[in-house]
């Protein structure tokens, strides 16, 4: 009989630890999902910002296009 409520006993110590474990995820959880949307927000500030001062200034050239890459065959090369 002893055995069964040190049992019992152990489950809701058990418990309990994991319950406050899963409060403070949660509420970890929730810091980060507020972090995301402020960084989101300020991207789009800071991207609205630099499309106006692009608008403001257009004879600076752009940021150069990525070159195009083409297939070279390996054979081509030993020629």
């Amino acid at each position: 009989m002893t055995a069964y409520w040190i049992a019992v006993g152990a489950v809701f110590l058990v418990a309990a630890v994991a319950f406050e474990r899963a409060r403070r995820l949660s509420k970890r959880l929730e810091r980060l999902r507020e972090s995301y949307w402020d960084l989101r927000y300020e991207f789009g500030q800071l991207q609205a910002r630099v499309n106006r001062v692009e608008a403001e200034h257009p004879d600076r050239p752009a940021a150069a296009p990525p070159a195009a890459t083409n297939f070279v065959p390996l054979s081509s090369l030993k020629r």
